[in-house]
């Protein structure tokens, strides 16, 4: 679909909006989906953060009360009981911080693809914790759109630091 960013095709430019319309609508829809992705992680981890998850036992309170709500011969229940209950103040650092770094990425275009891969690995580890419903589908979705498009070469840093650091996997 899209030329390799060491071709320096640039979507920007009048030509290719021109001779890629419907193309350059995607791109414009995708950086709209990849900025209001990034708003709502951002806010989940400033949300985490100004409740003190990082500090407190919130998110082991959290998972004992959902093991009230799930079947005892659960996955989910197994998961919350031997993972994320034991290991509830990592799992707290490791999701705030994600959604912080999946914001950031998402947000500035920074390191797109892992930000989205991110994202991704903290939607799965909530539908594995007994938090999936059809809700998530949409997000899981966008996360793979994230993933497999290169969007912060379109717009955003990764475009600066691909172009500086050409055989670096990061900014792809």
């Amino acid at each position: 679909m899209m030329q390799a960013a060491s071709q320096q095709v640039s979507v920007w430019s009048g030509q290719w909006i021109r001779q890629n319309p419907l193309r350059f609508a995607g791109v414009i829809v995708h950086l709209l989906l990849r900025s209001l992705f990034g708003i709502f992680w951002l806010a989940a981890g400033i949300n985490k953060i100004s409740k003190d998850w990082l500090t407190t036992d919130i998110l082991k309170e959290i998972y004992l009360d959902r093991l009230t709500e799930m079947p005892p011969d659960s996955f989910a229940v197994m998961y919350l009981q031997e993972f994320a209950i034991p290991l509830y103040q990592l799992v707290a650092w490791v999701v705030a911080c994600g959604e912080l770094y999946a914001a950031i990425g998402l947000l500035l275009g920074l390191t797109t693809r892992w930000a989205a891969g991110m994202s991704l690995f903290i939607l799965i580890n909530l539908a594995i914790g007994g938090y999936y419903d059809a809700s998530l589908l949409p997000f899981f979705l966008l996360n793979i759109l994230f993933f497999t498009k290169p969007s912060g070469l379109w717009l955003g840093l990764d475009y600066f630091l691909a172009r500086r650091y050409p055989q670096a996997r990061w900014f792809r």
